[in-house]
């Protein structure tokens, strides 16, 4: 987390893999925590709010192939604090606004990836004002379900101060 933000969050995502040519070949689990207050001040604050030190966690692994099941596949969230859930969140990749090919082709639109590209595809889980992170909890995101064979978990603990929502 940011030492100079009161309110931190994650952001689970599924990131997708996308070759060279600009074609989705496998994806990912995607953490890209957020320092939700430095990115509120001001829209001109959202690289400082989104870019530094373990902001953005990648993994376990890639799933190569079957591209067709990412169009409606589970992401969970489970934040622990203390041993305890502090929180839980879940929706689905069909909820996702934008195609998948999409978002892909926009990235690739005028930007060369010569060795490809991940790119995140947003979030749907977003804690409340009343929900920071802090130093020691940890986020475990799930992308799949009980039946998929393919399901991974990104579980990462939560590194830096201690905040509140407020403080500042």
């Amino acid at each position: 987390m940011r030492h100079d933000s009161a309110w931190n969050v994650p952001e689970p995502e599924l990131a997708i893999v996308i070759n060279s040519a600009g074609e989705i070949v496998g994806h990912t689990v995607c953490n890209d925590v957020s320092s939700r207050d430095i990115e509120g001040d001001n829209p001109l604050y959202l690289p400082q709010a989104k870019v530094y030190n373990g902001s953005c966690a990648v993994g376990p692994g890639i799933h190569i192939g079957n591209t067709d099941r990412l169009r409606d596949l589970t992401i969970a969230l489970e934040i622990t604090r203390a041993g305890r859930i502090a929180f839980t969140g879940e929706t689905r990749t069909s909820q996702i606004k934008r195609s998948l090919d999409e978002l892909a082709d926009f990235l690739f639109m005028e930007l060369d990836f010569p060795k490809g590209a991940i790119l995140s595809t947003g979030t749907g889980i977003v804690p409340g004002q009343d929900f920071s992170l802090t130093h020691g909890d940890v986020v475990a995101i799930t992308i799949g379900g009980a039946d998929d064979v393919t399901t991974m978990t990104l579980e990462n603990e939560v590194a830096g101060r201690s905040t509140s929502a407020g403080a500042k």
